[in-house]
């Protein structure tokens, strides 16, 4: 069956004018509205208007164009069903084979950081998807174009045997209404937000995809990447990829996490990860002493791991990082001499990311399960020393105070059960993912060695019983911070007190599943 009549309405007018033209010349009927049919009349395509088709004016601004039986009949009429064929001729309707349509630009009017309500409501498409939803649902028939990357295909069909084929029809279908879907799900995202539900009856996301990737967390996983919409910038979606091959889905997890480390510090500050866990977080007056503290924190669990700056990676810098193995390093920038020196190896991948900025406001955090999903807020919660509880004989010192505030926001991110040790602005020990706390801390303190003398301990949950305390003193460790709330806190207290350790309470955790 060949195509005869297309409806042409676009927002986004990308190649529409060639497609429009290579149309006319297949000797296709051209229906128009508002500005794409002027497009076309300004590049001398004949073109009729849908006024002419319904005739029925355009009205209420426009709102009310393509909304008619004339349109939908068209679209919707099923070719080949005899009482549909006599109702269409009892009316003197015509059939419509082909659409073209996109929709208003929603997205980039929510996008503009002075756009109103009002703007944003006038940018909600109506008759733009209920045509494409008439023309998807009817793809036995008819052709349905949504995307201007398929302009080719479908004139690659009609070139050859006049129409598409049904194969074509469906893929372009099933595009119509993951699209018309996702545009929904923006529109309800959006009137949610300004009534400020986070959790309403039913949710809807929306991604787009950025790639496939090689495979997933093992070789026999598919895997893809997708990005959020309107998603915030200092994410590795607006990373830049300037050096090494592609990044894996190991590599976007690890580096991911990287990066929610090191944007809980505003000094210069180096986070070193390995398997989604940080092995070494260090703080400095420079970059370059931030990394070299970040390496010294664990030299061995660095090697092929990934590293976060939040500063300029500088000649300096890249000369420490140069020396070992590394999968990703990411920061804002990289100088001109860090570049040459970081490219010698072909595989490390470099990512500009521009400024990285510290979490304000959360985000919703989606997790599957099995049948379902979880959604809960992003972990940004923030404790300051005013907030602090004392809570042990002996307060602690202002330079215990610096470091236990500073390993308080690596702990956030390890594995529970988790503690971290820390002393002279880097991490010295961590221990993560137990099953029990005592474990935790034996791993950390065993790691930490010597150092772990006059250290400090951060936990990201309360001691159910005193023993990880009595672990720790005999290590050396002389400052704990911790949420508090065990029905048994007052048991830690007593160790310790017995031990001399200072000890606050934060009253909030930081389980991470």
């Amino acid at each position: 069956m060949a195509i005869k009549r297309a409806l042409l309405s676009v927002s986004d007018k990308t190649g529409i004018v060639s497609f429009a033209a290579e149309l006319a010349k297949l000797d296709v009927e051209l229906i128009s509205t508002g500005g794409t049919k002027k497009l076309l009349e300004d590049n001398g395509i004949p073109v009729k208007g849908i006024s002419e088709v319904t005739g029925f004016p355009e009205i209420l601004d426009g709102r009310v164009k393509t909304l008619h039986p004339t349109v939908h009949s068209g679209l919707l009429a099923i070719r080949d069903n005899e009482e549909h064929q006599k109702q269409m001729k009892e009316l003197d309707m015509d059939y419509i084979d082909m659409v073209i349509v996109n929709l208003y630009p929603f997205q980039q009017t929510i996008e503009k950081p002075d756009v109103t309500y009002e703007d944003a409501i006038e940018n909600i498409d109506i008759g733009g998807p209920t045509m494409l939803r008439s023309a998807a649902k009817n793809h036995a028939f008819v052709t349905v174009v949504v995307d201007a990357s398929d302009y080719e295909a479908v004139l690659q069909d009609m070139q050859q045997q006049g129409d598409t084929t049904l194969d074509l029809r469906k893929k372009l279908a099933a595009k119509v209404f993951r699209h018309t879907a996702a545009y929904d799900s923006l529109i309800s995202e959006y009137l949610s937000h300004q009534l400020g539900e986070t959790f309403p009856e039913r949710m809807t996301v929306t991604y787009e995809k950025v790639q496939e990737l090689r495979y997933g967390e093992n070789p026999h996983q598919k895997a893809a990447f997708y990005k959020k919409p309107m998603a915030s910038e200092g994410n590795l979606l607006t990373a830049e990829q300037i050096h090494g091959k592609e990044l894996s889905y190991n590599n976007i997890h690890d580096a991911n996490a990287a990066l929610q480390i090191v944007k809980e510090y505003e000094q210069p500050a180096v986070v070193a990860v390995k398997h989604m866990n940080p092995c070494g977080v260090g703080i400095g007056e420079t970059i370059a002493s931030a990394y070299q503290k970040a390496y010294e924190a664990d030299p061995t669990s660095i090697f092929g791991g990934i590293v976060a700056a939040n500063r300029t990676i500088d000649e300096e810098t890249a000369s420490k990082l140069n020396e070992i193995f590394l999968e990703i390093v990411l920061a804002p920038d990289f100088t001109e001499e860090a570049l040459t020196i970081l490219k010698q190896k072909k595989n490390i991948r470099l990512l500009k990311m521009g400024e990285i900025s510290s979490h304000t406001e959360p985000e919703l955090l989606l997790s599957s399960v099995e049948g379902g999903m979880l959604v809960q807020d992003s972990d940004v919660k923030q404790v300051e020393s005013a907030e602090l509880q004392v809570v042990t004989e002996r307060a602690p010192s202002e330079d215990e105070l610096k470091q236990l505030l500073f390993a308080w926001k690596v702990v956030k991110h390890v594995k529970s059960n988790a503690i971290v040790l820390a002393k002279d602005n880097m991490t010295i020990g961590v221990g993560a993912g137990q099953m029990n706390r005592v474990g935790a801390a034996k791993i950390a303190i065993e790691q930490a060695g010597e150092k772990a003398e006059g250290s400090v301990l951060a936990s990201d949950a309360f001691f159910p019983m005193g023993d990880t305390l009595a672990f720790a003193a005999k290590a050396g460790i002389k400052a704990v911070i911790q949420p508090g709330g065990s029905i048994r806190d007052e048991e830690s207290i007593q160790v310790a007190n017995e031990y001399g350790i200072a000890m606050v309470f934060t009253g909030a955790r930081h389980f991470k599943h």
